[in-house]
């Protein structure tokens, strides 16, 4: 089978810093009481910050989607990255702490957020893919997901990996998602690079102290471009794209991908020394 290439890579590599964050960063998401989405036309992803506070926030259902709801013809899957809360699906309450994890299912019709607290509210990440079959909801507690360790202190990346929702644990359409924690004194994530042409990847970056910032490299192996990170800020990775990044203190990131592969371990790699 041949490949009909896009011209888009060539395109991003000369792009000005200002149109390249337009392009591939998205910021200000998690607003205290309120609910927001972005769509992305790569794989018709949908990114969203949900952040209760003294009341609810009901999931809702955008125009642009051309549904009779939100989940009629999609999928999600739901990371907490606040203080405790609950989202309720159909009636069924499921209770998230921090780092908890919900695949919400085609068919779900009421979808609300809330917080245990308006204090310290819940923060719940969500990403959201076409689906085209219906899987049931299902809760990923912190405490079930198996932590996976990678890197070393000598190349400064020593992290754990938390697959959430992934083809061993959850069956989905498309969306696979988990999150990695950096090791205080370990900045690279994600190191050596790859790309992976059976589906893109969505990164969040969060847990980062204020006075810091990550460096979020993106583009083609062979011309490679950088974003600058803040916390809660969110980084669109084409098929085409590397992903990796460095900061100037350790964090957190959620890798959420969608396509056609599944498969966690699918990736071509980019060599460092490949790397221009």
């Amino acid at each position: 089978m041949k490949t009909h290439p896009s011209v888009f890579p060539q395109f991003t590599a000369s792009l000005p810093p200002e149109a390249l964050r337009q392009e591939f960063l998205v910021s200000g998401l998690f607003v205290p009481g309120e609910l927001n989405l972005r769509w992305w036309e790569t794989e018709r992803t949908i990114v969203g910050g949900i952040v209760p506070t003294d009341k609810p926030l009901t999931l809702t259902n955008p125009a642009e989607l051309r549904a009779a709801f939100f989940c009629e013809r999609r999928e999600a899957g739901i990371l907490n990255l606040g203080g405790a809360g609950t989202i309720t699906v159909d009636g069924a309450v499921h209770p998230l702490g921090k780092c908890d994890a919900l695949y919400l299912g085609r068919g779900a019709k009421e979808v609300v957020f809330a917080s245990a607290a308006a204090a310290e509210p819940a923060r719940f990440y969500f990403l959201s893919y076409s689906a085209h079959a219906a899987y049931p909801t299902k809760l990923v507690p912190f405490a079930a997901m198996t932590p996976t360790k990678l890197g070393s202190r000598e190349n400064a990346n020593e992290r754990t990996i938390y697959k959430a929702i992934h083809a061993q644990a959850v069956d989905t359409c498309q969306v696979v998602m988990g999150f990695t924690k950096l090791e205080t004194g370990s900045v690279w994530n994600t190191m050596p690079p790859h790309t992976h042409s059976r589906r893109s990847e969505v990164y969040l970056y969060f847990d980062i102290p204020t006075d810091q910032a990550v460096f979020h490299f993106m583009g083609a192996p062979q011309a490679t471009r950088h974003l600058i990170m803040r916390n809660f800020d969110i980084a669109l990775s084409p098929p085409w794209s590397i992903h990796c990044g460095v900061g100037t203190a350790a964090y957190t990131f959620v890798w959420g991908m969608g396509g056609e592969n599944r498969d966690y371990a699918d990736m071509d790699p980019a060599p460092v020394k490949t790397l221009i």
